[in-house]
């Protein structure tokens, strides 16, 4: 049986980096219909627009994606921005969603809500043993709040929300804004400038001792999508690749794919964010029979190939 098939689906972040991965998966599926509001239309920090879009969409599943994210940085810029946009986006939807009689809200998380110094590997049940890492920490517990808003709302009205928690993404179509982006595709775009250029070294943030996990995006999708078909509890769920990594290691790889042989100078004085990040993922492979599949040396580079295509097309107009 198909468990899409039917289904009036509304997925927020629909057009973004990961949420795009998520609708070209699911339209393989043939729901209904899939709903994909633009931010030009919807801005989904506004009861108004939220109201419109379940009027428009009139969805039985929703898969809340969209946020306002970036890295470090930009966590650093806009603390407020970041906590008040995710909070009342989510808690607005699922509040509607739940009036309305909504059959399923899948709601997606941040690594970045676990405490600062969560011992390796995350497990899901560490979530609230100390605060967030500082930089990222509105965000993180604005995310956080959507985990206790469907617990209640499961106990309460019997509202089947759930939540996952995904780790730090990557892959073909991300952000490659230095002012916005994550750490791959951040060092990914100064290795490929540095060659064309010939510089003979990039800056990059902290110290390189942090460590990370990494997940390809089309891994992410996956999971999503399977989690939504076969999972149906109120304790939140690591969505992962289940490997850990030095930022350190991590530039000297992608150094290496790109064929950048300059020097790898780091700048101490900014932050390293969380000092260790790496997921048990242990309870997404029991529940929903989900495991990461893209070999990590092959995810960096399709979103190698991907960046230097873009950067020769870009150049070419």
């Amino acid at each position: 049986m198909n468990f899409w098939e039917g289904k009036r689906v509304l997925v927020t972040g629909g057009s973004g980096f990961l949420g795009s991965i998520v609708v070209r998966k699911l339209q393989s599926k043939s729901p209904k219909e899939i709903f994909v509001p633009r931010r030009a239309n919807y801005d989904l920090v506004q009861w108004d627009n939220v109201v419109r879009v379940f009027q428009d969409a009139n969805p039985d599943i929703v898969l809340h994606l969209a946020g306002n994210v970036g890295g470090i940085g930009a966590n650093r810029s806009n603390p407020g921005r970041f906590f008040y946009d995710n909070l009342m986006m989510g808690v607005q939807l699922m509040e509607y969603a739940r009036r309305q009689g909504t059959a399923k809200f899948v709601a997606l998380g941040t690594i970045c809500s676990y405490p600062k110094h969560t011992p390796v590997p995350f497990k899901e049940e560490n979530l609230w043993n100390g605060y967030p890492e500082e930089t990222n920490a509105p965000y993180g517990l604005a995310k956080k709040m959507l985990l206790v808003q469907a617990q209640a709302y499961r106990d309460q009205y019997g509202f089947n929300a759930i939540f996952l928690l995904p780790v730090n993404l990557y892959g073909p179509n991300d952000n490659f804004d230095l002012e916005t982006s994550h750490a791959i595709p951040a060092i990914i775009r100064k290795c490929v400038d540095a060659v064309e250029t010939g510089a003979k070294e990039i800056v990059l943030w902290g110290t390189g001792k942090a460590t990370r996990e990494f997940l390809h995006a089309d891994d992410a999708a996956e999971g999503i999508l399977l989690a939504t078909e076969r999972y149906n509890s109120s304790e939140p769920v690591n969505i992962g690749a289940g490997m850990e990594t030095s930022i350190e290691n991590l530039a000297g790889l992608i150094a290496k794919l790109t064929g950048f042989q300059g020097r790898i100078v780091w700048d101490s004085s900014k932050p390293d964010g969380q000092p260790r990040r790496s997921l048990d993922t242990a309870r997404a492979a029991e529940q929903f029979g989900f495991r990461a599949r893209v070999p990590f040396e092959q995810g960096l580079k399709e979103t190698i190939e991907w960046y230097r295509h873009r950067r020769e097309a870009a150049q070419a107009k």
